[in-house]
């Protein structure tokens, strides 16, 4: 029902920024919440930012607040996350989701849509 593709992911070096985009596709009306979850080698999927259909709440995860930034373009169909600042620790395939209904939350089991993620890749 609804479709999530995620790119500008890339290899960059510590200290850098890059811009991720998630473009939704199909019932895009059922994305009242959107995130970014990422996923390094051996580990977890974990949360990193989300936000509300209207863009006016966003949440982050401790590890990347004051360096990574959260935006939707609903005119667009597309989710945004800028990144700066970059460490080796952000290295990690990083996923778009989306949650039919309700805020946003941290948790990955809340959410409905998926994207296939997008490798990011920050050398020292």
């Amino acid at each position: 029902q609804v479709q999530l593709v995620e790119s500008g992911g890339g290899l960059v070096q510590a200290g850098g920024s890059l811009r991720l985009a998630c473009a939704a596709s199909g019932r895009t009306f059922s994305t009242s919440a959107m995130g970014w979850f990422r996923q390094a080698p051996g580990k977890e999927r974990e949360f990193v930012t989300a936000i509300d259909w209207s863009g006016g709440i966003t949440g982050y995860a401790d590890s990347v607040k004051g360096r990574f930034t959260i935006s939707r373009d609903n005119a667009k169909n597309t989710l945004y996350l800028q990144m700066n600042s970059l460490k080796v620790e952000d290295t990690a395939v990083y996923y778009c989701a989306a949650r039919r209904f309700g805020s946003y939350v941290r948790r990955l089991e809340a959410y409905d849509y998926w994207g296939q993620g997008t490798q990011v890749t920050v050398s020292s």
